[in-house]
Formats: structure tokens, C-alpha cells, sequence
């Protein structure tokens, strides 16, 4: 993958005249002149202009307040753009179960690699929140993306963040699991708005009607394809080095020829060592030369041990930036 290459201005008098004539004239009771249709009697100018006026602003007022209510409402409850909560490039097959009642669905991987360990990815960005219910949804996080959504990621294996830390689009925030009540490792997804249930929408696009079983439906992610960090970094490799579906030796999906490549962002994940004692705990998310049969290529991890101008627990692109957290 060598790729160098955001008033009261009448006197009484005058009232109390306004008030005789006008029951005179009408037979009306005096004193409701002022709601009344304006024209109907003459000689009411005065009392016309003083009620019309200040109707009038209250009425413009109302609306005014209407519409800026409405324009608030509009922009702070529409839904974020959210992609699949699993890495660039991945496929991963879908289901629902009556058991799952806020039109929940579970991912599982369908593109050869294993659903176990694989990034668990926030679908838009907010902040998160980390729970933990061993009788039910295990480890899980929240994600508040403001504006009443929320998204849910049940049975996760370990958290990849802090409770309460901001998260963007695309960063990892925890392992695929089976935590909690759970048969087998994969991704319980939910979106919720005001704490009701949704149909999941990716990229704008609904995946229901939901299928009762894996197999029939799948969605291959675009979530973190442009890296998370912002761009590329661009950095020297001392040898080949293997990329995994995760920051650690789990699941290799392939390799990174030794040289000049570009890596998208950084996550601290499992440590590499040598016999002489060097050590990084910093994976380089980044795009591979080669890629392993059944696996897929694009947003894998590669040790940044690797970094033939840096030292232990350093991420540095050629320039000497620190290379951004996915």
C-alpha cells in the first residue's frame, strides 16, 4: 500500500364618553368596545388605535416565538447521520428476534474474519457512557449524540474509552463480545430518540424490514474510511508487518510492506516486544499491500513498533506529529 506516491394617553372623561356612546349606538354593555371588529362604529379612533396595536404586536409576537420554536425543534431533533458500528471496509451479517424489543438488531462478521475482538465503532459522534449488566446486556456503552438519539452497543468484551468521553464518528469504543446474556459473540445495535426504540438507519438508508436470521442481509461498512484523524500521516516502516482486524494479534487480515506508507490515526491496544527490550503499545490504523484470503484489507492495525524514527510508545508521523487517537 506504498502510497507516496465547519396608554393610557385619554382622560377619564373621555373614556366614560367613549364608553355612553358606544352603548347608546349599540345597546352593548360599555366598557367592551375594545374587542371589538375594527370599523364597526364611528368615532371610536382612539380606542381603536389603543387596542389594535398592541393586538397586533401580540399576535406578531406569537408567532415569531411559533417559529423559532419550531426551527429549534427541527435542527436539535434531527437524527445524526449514523454509519455501522463496525470498522471501514468490514461485512457484517444481521438479524432481529421478538425478544429484542426496541428494534434492536445483532451483527455478526460475514466477511471471513472473526466477530470476537473485532473494533466496536461509535456511529456518530457524542459522548459515552459505560454501564454494565451481567444478567443482561453485559458491558455496554451509550453514546448521546444530543437532540434525544442515543445508540446502544450491548455484550461488549472490554470498553476502548473512558465513561464520559467525547467520541467522534468512527472511533473505537469497545470489542466485540458475548458479556452478559449472550450466545455468541456480536454487536446488539440500537438507536433510540427521547428513549424510544428505532428502526436502524445506516447512511440514510433503513435496513428493515428486519430478517429473522443471519444470512439474508448484509451491510459492508464505510464508518472510519476516511481515518478519523483528520487525513493521513505519513510514515517509514522498518520491515513487513502484519495488520489484524484489532489492536492486537488476534486476527490477521494481511500485511504492510516495509517502506513509506500512510496511516489514518492511532489506538493504544496490546503491547509488542522484542528480545532487546523495544515495546509499542500504539496501533497505526491504516489500508494493507497485501491482504489474507476471506479477510479484508482496508482500516486493519499495525503495531507502531514497526516506526523505523521513533522509540517505546511513540506515534509519530515522518514530520514528527503525533499521530491522532481513530
Amino acid at each position: 500500500m506504498r502510497h507516496l506516491h465547519t396608554t393610557k394617553t385619554t382622560a377619564r372623561t373621555t373614556a366614560r364618553t367613549t364608553d355612553r356612546t358606544t352603548a347608546r349606538s349599540t345597546g352593548r354593555t360599555p366598557g367592551r368596545s375594545l374587542s371589538r371588529t375594527p370599523g364597526r362604529t364611528p368615532g371610536r379612533t382612539t380606542a381603536r388605535t389603543l387596542t389594535r396595536i398592541p393586538a397586533l404586536g401580540a399576535l406578531l409576537a406569537l408567532l415569531a416565538g411559533l417559529l423559532t420554536v419550531l426551527g429549534t425543534a427541527g435542527t436539535a431533533h434531527a437524527a445524526p447521520l449514523f454509519k455501522a458500528p463496525f470498522p471501514c471496509g468490514q461485512k457484517w451479517t444481521y438479524s432481529h428476534h421478538s425478544a429484542e424489543v426496541r428494534q434492536a438488531l445483532d451483527f455478526v462478521r460475514s466477511d471471513g474474519g472473526a466477530t470476537a475482538g473485532a473494533p466496536v465503532l461509535a456511529s456518530a459522534s457524542g459522548t459515552a457512557y459505560r454501564y454494565a449488566q451481567p444478567s443482561g446486556a453485559g458491558n455496554y456503552i451509550v453514546v448521546d449524540h444530543g437532540g434525544g438519539w442515543k445508540t446502544y452497543y450491548f455484550h461488549l468484551a472490554a470498553y476502548s474509552v473512558a465513561n464520559g468521553a467525547a467520541v467522534a464518528q468512527g472511533q473505537q469504543i469497545g470489542t466485540t463480545g458475548s458479556t452478559g446474556n449472550s450466545s455468541g459473540a456480536h454487536i446488539h445495535y440500537e438507536q433510540l430518540y427521547n428513549g424510544v426504540g428505532q428502526s436502524i438507519v445506516i447512511n440514510g438508508v433503513s435496513l428493515a424490514p428486519y430478517p429473522g436470521s443471519y444470512g439474508s442481509k448484509h451491510v459492508t461498512s464505510d464508518n472510519g474510511c476516511s481515518g478519523g484523524g483528520g487525513g493521513k500521516y505519513w510514515v517509514d516502516t522498518f520491515a513487513q508487518a502484519t495488520g489484524y482486524a484489532a489492536a492486537n494479534t488476534n486476527d490477521p487480515q494481511g500485511v504492510l510492506n516495509a517502506g513509506t506508507n500512510y496511516v489514518y490515526c492511532k489506538v493504544w491496544g496490546q503491547e509488542i516486544r522484542d528480545a532487546s527490550g523495544n515495546y509499542n503499545h500504539w496501533w497505526l490504523r491504516t489500508d494493507l499491500d497485501t491482504v489474507y484470503a476471506g479477510k479484508n484489507g482496508y482500516g486493519a492495525y499495525v503495531s507502531a513498533y514497526y516506526l523505523s524514527r521513533w522509540g517505546n510508545d511513540e506515534a509519530r508521523d515522518n514530520n514528527g506529529t503525533v499521530i491522532p487517537n481513530c
